[in-house]
């Protein structure tokens, strides 16, 4: 699944899942915090990721629009994936 916002031109930043340290858990992304399209502040809480008991809120990767989402909630997610893409504008 891949939403997209209009073409924007700045530097692009990904965000994708980090590695949890936890093998045999399914990691699922539950919570989206700013919707496509949004403008995000480095840092901000973007979107809630679980695995098993572990509950964890993925960091704005710079601050700019949240450009591309590429996962829905509820999905499940591998360490690595592409989840979205914020861009400076």
């Amino acid at each position: 699944m891949r939403k997209s916002r209009q073409q924007l031109t700045g530097a692009r930043h990904e965000l994708t899942v980090p590695n949890l340290g936890i093998d045999d858990a399914p990691i699922v992304a539950t919570t989206w915090m700013v919707e496509l399209g949004e403008e995000v502040t480095e840092g901000d809480r973007m979107l809630e990721i679980v695995a098993g008991s572990v509950s964890v809120d993925l960091p704005a990767p710079a601050s700019g629009i949240l450009a591309e989402v590429w996962v829905e909630e509820e999905e499940q997610v591998k360490t690595g994936q592409l989840l979205a893409v914020v861009v400076e504008v």
